[in-house]
């Protein structure tokens, strides 16, 4: 990546690739399975080439334990985006974005009982306001004869829930494989390699149930392979490693700031390029859904102990000022919560569905 851009700059501009995803998805027009499958074999090569990249760079092999952990993180990952296709055809792209931010509480929850990381303050004040905003949402308190925007949005809520669930799951596992990665293994461990194992590991679930739901479909060839392309250079590969390499290097206020860039950007492209309404009390929920996630992650702050617990690149390229490149970040993909707050919701907020 760019090594002299801001991890401002970094970070916002990886939220705005990563707020296209669900837009892409409904654009591609494909079966919830084969768009999971597009995203992620295509993105397979580029991050292969990164992570060759990286290892010639001095970044150790990953030790066998992460790399079947990032794996099994990817199967969660595939059935998190064939969930989203589906939750996307009832509530739409943009609420469908939103509503999947529930994750950031359910990130927390399993955390605090699997991992002892007990949630923040913030985020206990944060929960009614989120739960309340997906109920507006959702449409489960629409009044006045005002019409809820979806086919479906009370189950367009529901797989919305569903996808969280499998997201927070692949974010705790993805960590799990980069912590162990980057333990102790010198200045320079790896950041695209976890990526890729996750990526190859949803590439085969992918396949496995699609074809056990016998949900393989495609429309016209053309435009459909070019959308899927374009998701899976944008999301799965540039906006998922500007994400990464930059949010350790930022306070968790601004994390909180700069993440709410992907639900918003979600509800205002698709509003442009696919013409959703969302109804005046979906709208108001989205601002309940973004103002909730924006406490819970800005409330976090850094403990001294976590800060002597991170890897050496890490405090090194904070002690120097820099801003590290590809390849110096002592953390992987989604655990930059472990740097910035310790809780991993943050982290979790990195893509609405994946």
């Amino acid at each position: 990546m760019a090594p002299r851009m801001s991890p401002v700059a970094a970070a916002a501009a990886g939220a705005a690739c990563i707020s296209s995803s669900a837009v892409l998805m409904k654009l591609a027009d494909a079966s919830p399975s084969l768009t999971a499958l597009g995203r992620c074999a295509f993105a397979l090569p580029v991050l292969g080439a990164l992570a060759i990249a990286e290892r010639r760079r001095g970044a150790p092999p990953l030790p066998s334990r992460s790399r079947w952990l990032a794996r099994l993180a990817g199967v969660f990952l595939a059935a998190d985006l064939i969930l989203w296709s589906h939750a996307i055809d009832a509530i739409g792209a943009g609420l469908g974005t939103v509503v999947t931010n529930l994750q950031v509480l359910i990130i927390s929850l399993l955390a605090w009982v699997f991992l002892g990381e007990r949630p923040r303050r913030s985020l206990v004040l944060a929960s009614p306001v989120i739960l309340a905003g997906l109920v507006l949402v959702g449409g489960l308190a629409d009044v006045g004869g005002t019409r809820a925007y979806g086919t479906d949005p009370a189950l367009g809520l529901a797989y919305g829930m569903g996808v969280a669930v499998l997201y927070a799951i692949y974010i705790l596992t993805l960590r799990q494989a980069t912590s162990a990665a980057g333990a102790g293994l010198g200045p320079r461990p790896a950041v695209a390699a976890p990526l890729f194992e996750a990526t190859a590991g949803a590439v085969a679930a992918s396949v496995v149930l699609g074809l056990v739901l016998h949900d393989f479909w495609l429309g016209p060839a053309w435009p459909a392979l070019g959308w899927l392309a374009l998701l899976a250079l944008t999301s799965q590969v540039i906006g998922w490693l500007l994400i990464t390499v930059s949010m350790p290097r930022l306070p968790a206020s601004m994390i909180g700031a700069l993440l709410l860039i992907q639900p918003a950007g979600s509800v205002a492209l698709s509003y442009i390029f696919l013409g959703e309404r969302p109804s005046a009390l979906q709208l108001m929920g989205v601002a309940l859904v973004l103002a909730g996630v924006f406490v819970a992650v800005s409330g976090n702050r850094p403990r001294a102990a976590e800060r002597v617990a991170a890897p050496e690149a890490l405090v090194a390229a904070e002690d120097e000022d820099e801003t590290p490149g590809f390849g110096g970040v002592g953390r992987g993909v989604g655990v930059e919560a472990a740097v910035a707050g310790g809780d991993g919701e943050s982290a979790g907020q990195a893509d609405g569905g994946g």
